[in-house]
């Protein structure tokens, strides 16, 4: 026997020892059992040819989603608003023209109901556009408005939350806006300034119909002075507030989802879990953890921060994994156009728990970097020149480099591809209740490129090998010890490694030449142990 089979011969027989108590699947929240979309409303298709995306563009490719796997999509801001990107509102009330009605909006919602996707928008609390009519009536003093924004009649002189500055004058005041100049605080300390928030939180879930909200850069809504010092972000009035909101969203609608953006270390976020200010929080923490893992080929980096995670979330509910969002480098361009790295990212995040977010184009391969328009480019459909499939007239921002190959259209058609990786595997994870809400153990393994974990509850046991290395592996190993599994009768390849037949343990000898007997560079391998 060759030492690669004989190593993969101790894994089993390690696996065969003992037995751990079937962990009973608990009650999986709806948000946490949907695999999430990320999209960008203005770059997604574009149904009219003025070569802005659009609602109706969405609903055209619905479809597309639901093969994907997708059940969930958040929304990049909806609402009229003054720039390109929507994160300063102008009327709460309303959608973007450029993207359409408000007839089309709910067109598209009922599209997406029609195929159990639920959407989400995004909300923006914690500022308005300069041009909001609440902001120009707040500048002349006086109106019912006047504090309704955060103002100072000298300036405090102190910058903002990274340093940046955050004081600008108008008139004989000065307002807070540490986003930009033209984006300034709302004050959350006014009543009136809830009150309406919860109104703009009812017209949308109850009046138009959304299935929830992401909250934008939530750890800013109020700030607080302690002890003569400014505290600007995680106050505890913030998630007091936030408390208040989504149990307000609930009284709505039991349903309502609300995810929060708290771009902070892991057990910052689950204090907002924990306290019940939002359903779930974004793993930055955990995306940068898995980035650092794949370039380095070192397991390290993510097994440390999936236990921290672990530690310190109730439940799997509460957390969202994901690679980037539309305020990051896009993954492939950090990976340097690495394809099969991308595909053990890809791995690694659908095999965790908690609900997966994926930012559009990602699972095709889309390059970008800052600034922020280079990382929300129109989606490229198919390899037409200049438009990509994405309008029939001219788009709003030229397309990423990559038509030949980074395409939805090329990579259907190849078996091999990455969008391919990403359906099959969501395919599983839709398919298996384990893999979305069961224990996480991790395995020693060596070398120190092979990431391995169990997914197991009363449902099953699940196996995951990840090569995060460049290389063939032909002399890994992975470790049981200290875990307690039940006895295992048979294995079954779910993911990767060709079409193997199962195979049963009560045999020996010859049926171990059926398992890889090497790991490829970026390889993923799951295995149902029965």
């Amino acid at each position: 026997m060759s030492v690669s089979k004989k190593i993969i011969a101790l894994v089993v027989l390690m696996l065969c020892v003992g037995s751990v108590a079937p962990q009973e699947p608990r009650e999986v929240s709806w948000w946490e059992g949907r695999t999430w979309y990320l999209l960008f409303v203005r770059s997604f298709y574009d149904s009219d040819g003025d070569g802005v995306g659009d609602f109706r563009g969405i609903a055209e490719k619905l479809d597309y989603l639901q093969d994907l796997g997708i059940g969930g999509i958040w929304l990049m801001p909806i609402t009229e608003s003054t720039s390109y990107h929507g994160y300063d509102t102008e009327d709460y009330y309303d959608v973007e023209q450029d993207y359409g009605t408000m007839e089309d909006f709910q067109y598209l919602l009922a599209e997406a109901r029609q195929r159990d996707i639920k959407i989400i928008m995004d909300l923006v609390i914690n500022h308005t556009s300069s041009q909001h009519e609440w902001f120009l009536e707040s500048t002349a003093g006086g109106s019912p408005y006047d504090e309704w924004y955060v103002w100072r009649d000298e300036d405090p002189r102190y910058n903002g939350p990274w340093g940046q500055p955050a004081w600008y004058r108008e008139g004989e005041r000065y307002y807070y806006a540490p986003f930009w100049s033209e984006m300034p605080d709302l004050n959350f300390d006014n009543p009136e300034v809830t009150d309406e928030m919860l109104s703009i939180a009812e017209f949308w879930l109850d009046e138009v119909g959304v299935d929830g909200f992401r909250l934008d850069a939530v750890k800013y809504l109020l700030e607080q002075e302690v002890e003569g010092r400014n505290i600007l972000q995680n106050t505890p009035s913030t998630r007091q507030w936030l408390t208040r909101f989504n149990e307000f969203t609930k009284r709505i609608n039991p349903e309502a989802f609300v995810i929060g953006e708290v771009w902070d270390d892991t057990f910052i976020v689950a204090r907002y879990t924990n306290e019940n200010a939002i359903d779930a929080g974004f793993e930055f923490r955990l995306a940068e953890a898995m980035l650092t893992s794949i370039r380095s080929r070192n397991k390290r980096a993510v097994q440390a921060q999936i236990t921290t995670v672990l530690g310190s979330f109730e439940d799997s509910s509460q957390f969202a994994p994901f690679l980037s969002n539309h305020d990051q480098d896009r993954v492939m361009t950090l990976l340097e156009g690495n394809v099969e790295a991308n595909k053990a990212l890809a791995s690694a995040m659908l095999t965790l728990p908690g609900a997966p977010f994926l930012y559009y184009g990602e699972e095709i391969g889309m390059m970008g970097g800052k600034p922020d328009e280079n990382i929300r480019r129109p989606m490229q459909w198919d390899t037409t020149p200049v438009t990509g499939g994405f309008t029939t007239g001219t788009p709003w921002q030229p397309l990423a480099q990559g038509l030949e190959e980074t395409t939805v259209a090329n990579q259907l058609q190849d078996p091999s591809s990455l969008l391919n990786h990403y359906r099959s595997l969501i395919a599983l994870r839709n398919s298996t209740p384990t893999l979305v809400t069961g224990e996480t153990l991790i395995l020693a393994s060596r070398p120190s490129a092979i990431h391995a974990i169990l997914r197991h509850d009363a449902n099953g046991k699940y196996l995951v090998i990840i090569n995060l290395g460049n290389r063939e592996l032909t002399d890994y190993a992975i470790s049981s010890a200290g875990i307690d599994l039940a006895p295992v009768t048979s294995l079954n390849v779910v993911f990767g490694a060709g079409d193997i037949a199962p195979l049963s343990l009560s045999e020996t000898g010859d049926l171990l030449d059926y398992l890889p007997k090497t790991l490829s560079p970026y390889e993923t391998l799951i295995l149902r142990l029965d």
